[in-house]
């Protein structure tokens, strides 16, 4: 009763204010706690007010329109997440970052520090964890079912199926088949075909 009381009250508002926040309507995260840590701090205090998906008002995220990404991922979600998308970055569905990882496309140019160098974009890949204080570096690519350990720096592209961790970053096993599916998951909203 108390989630769909939730859902009633403070989920229409969390939908209408967060047009790409796409996840499970019931037993994720209370639109309550949405709207009184997310939603008001972006909203009416102003901390990445152009963000259109909830972002933690410790984080940071530079360049949100530059970033494409899919369902069941809320790049700067958690606390002290810093995203800097000025190069791009593509993020597939069901990908998590951990507390307090970075995420940097661009980097400053080594002649003018007022710039930023050009690059590829960041890329990465379905079903993808980066553990917390990880930091991925301008233009890697993330394969789908990768898992980043905590601590590393992603300098270097991760395959497919990969667990990798380090500085470096470097792959250290082969990861098991993702098991959840995404069908299956009974949205806040419609979710748009192409994500499916």
């Amino acid at each position: 009763m108390f989630k769909k009381l939730d859902f009633f009250l403070f989920g229409w508002i969390i939908n209408w204010m967060y047009p790409e926040y796409y996840r499970p309507k019931y037993g994720y995260q209370r639109y309550y706690i949405l709207f009184f840590h997310y939603l008001i701090p972006q909203k009416l205090f102003r901390l990445n007010p152009k963000v259109r998906w909830p972002v933690h008002f410790t984080s940071k995220v530079l360049a949100a329109e530059n970033i494409k990404k899919g369902i069941l991922c809320d790049p700067g979600d958690n606390p002290n997440v810093y995203i800097q998308a000025n190069n791009g970055l593509i993020i597939g569905n069901n990908v998590g970052f951990g507390t307090g990882s970075k995420v940097i496309s661009a980097n400053h140019s080594h002649t003018n520090h007022s710039e930023h160098s050009k690059s590829s974009p960041i890329i990465i890949g379905n079903n993808v964890f980066i553990g917390a204080n990880s930091v991925l570096l301008p233009g890697v690519k993330i394969g789908n079912n990768v898992i980043i350990g905590a601590g590393s720096i992603v300098c270097k592209d991760i395959c497919s199926n990969a667990i990798a961790f380090g500085n470096p970053c470097k792959v250290v096993k082969e990861n098991a088949p993702y098991q959840e599916s995404i069908i299956e998951i009974k949205f806040n909203k419609n979710i748009p075909k192409n994500f499916l």
